[in-house]
């Protein structure tokens, strides 16, 4: 019986290894694949989440900048319009002028 144990022991550690040999190897894989990514990402220009999250920021600070500029336009626009109007005048009543006489 000690013999079947030990023949039982040295194949316990024979899969253990192997199990063992293999989990390495899919780290080693996975690991691979990652830096692969990571370099055809870098060669297709892709950006960061962080590089975006900066640039949507920026995008979003500049539209409320230009929404700001273009209400503050609007009221000088009003303002000149209103200021470049001539007062409304009543028609000046004309003289009667006497006929004029031709110079000789």
């Amino acid at each position: 019986m000690q013999s079947d144990n030990r023949i039982f022991a040295d194949f316990m550690r024979v899969i253990n290894g192997a199990a063992g040999t293999v989990a390495g190897m899919g780290r080693e894989a996975g690991e691979s694949a990652r830096e692969r990514t990571r370099e055809w990402m870098a060669g297709m220009d892709f950006v960061s989440r962080e590089e975006f999250d900066a640039v949507k920021a920026l995008a979003a600070k500049a539209r409320e900048e230009a929404d700001e500029l273009k209400a503050r336009v609007e009221a000088l626009e009003k303002a000149a319009s209103t200021a470049a109007k001539p007062a409304a005048r009543k028609p000046a009543a004309r003289k009667t002028s006497t006929p004029r006489k031709p110079k000789d």
